[in-house]
């Protein structure tokens, strides 16, 4: 079940160092809010596939519902319910505001991973 896979790992840290890069000088009004997010879910969907011989189908789905369920948690302010308003990781991390935007830039990117894949294997099949 449990298996290191190099390939993985590496897009994902690749990825990371990204995300850090756009949270720290980015500051526009297009990549950091929804390149940003459009990253993260190939950035969660890497890591679990690094550790992990999961199908990609339910690998997808499990990291889209996750991002789901953050996002929904932002229209709760889960930020301030869990007294963290003045954390600006927390802030990064979690998020603040609800965003349908964001619903949809999750959406692509899970897209984006299933095409790559069936793509990917396509051509390792041949």
């Amino acid at each position: 079940m449990f298996q290191l896979h190099i390939k993985y790992l590496g897009l994902a840290f690749l990825l990371l160092i990204t995300e850090i890069f756009i949270a720290l000088f980015v500051h526009d009004k297009i990549i950091r809010p929804y390149g940003g997010d459009f990253l993260v879910v190939i950035l969660l969907y890497c890591v679990i596939k690094s550790v992990s011989n999961w199908e990609v189908i339910y690998t997808a789905a499990a990291v889209l519902l996750f991002s789901y369920i953050i996002e929904i948690l932002q229209y709760f302010n889960l930020v301030k319910f869990l007294g963290l308003e003045n954390s600006g990781l927390a802030h990064t991390v979690l998020g603040t505001s609800f965003s349908w935007a964001d619903m949809l830039a999750y959406t692509l990117g899970i897209v984006f991973i299933i095409v790559i894949e069936l793509k990917w294997r396509a051509v390792s099949s041949v």
